[in-house]
């Protein structure tokens, strides 16, 4: 291992380490923080996982509460995000088995809630409105995908998470949430392709 490398992976484990004292510690400072530096991406995550944005902001605020009850659980050994993603990944699906006793893995979303995708003001008018359209294909094509697939190409597309933390929030083996990830862009290509005109 590198020098460079080694500082990297010392000063991610410092900070989660940092965060996982903060949190027995309670400290409300750290958590504004946090909710700061996750809150759009922990959004997106819950709107995608569970295909409705009224009950996605619910389990938003539910996820930080758990985090704020059940901080001193996180150990510091895994980045702060997956164990973010983890507990909001369970809250979803304790909700949803109490709404329907269907595991997440069998769900199909309503393709009336197509997720919301925030524009960036720095392009020029028409360049904004070709990512808005393809982003609401993308988006809509997703929706039509099974809730598995379109959690791993979430995690790892538009998240960035490595395939060992998309296992770790899922619970999922990593050659489970490889072939998730190639179904699932299968099936997304066909979908993409099949609305062209």
């Amino acid at each position: 291992m590198n020098a460079i490398a080694y500082c990297f992976l010392n000063t991610m484990e410092s900070e989660a380490s940092a965060i996982a004292r903060g949190l027995r510690r309670r400290d409300p400072d750290l958590l504004d923080r946090l909710i700061e530096q996750y809150q759009h991406r922990l959004l997106r995550y819950l709107v995608y996982l569970s295909g409705n944005r009224a009950l996605a902001e619910d389990l938003f605020q539910e996820t930080w509460i758990r985090v704020l009850e059940r901080g001193h659980q996180y150990d510091g050994r895994h980045e702060f995000s997956t164990w973010l993603y983890a507990v909001a990944r369970n809250l979803t699906i304790d909700y949803l088995r109490k709404k329907s006793p269907v595991s997440l893995d069998g769900l199909m979303e309503d393709e009336q809630h197509a997720p919301l995708e925030p524009a960036d003001p720095r392009p020029s008018a028409w360049e904004v409105v070709a990512q808005l359209q393809q982003a609401e294909r993308i988006g809509a094509a997703l929706v039509g995908i099974p809730a598995e697939y379109r959690e791993a190409i979430v995690l790892r597309f538009q998240d960035g998470l490595a395939l060992e933390e998309i296992a770790t929030v899922t619970g999922a083996p990593l050659g489970t949430v490889k072939s998730r990830l190639y179904r699932g862009l299968n099936l997304l290509m066909g979908r993409l392709e099949g609305t062209q005109a």
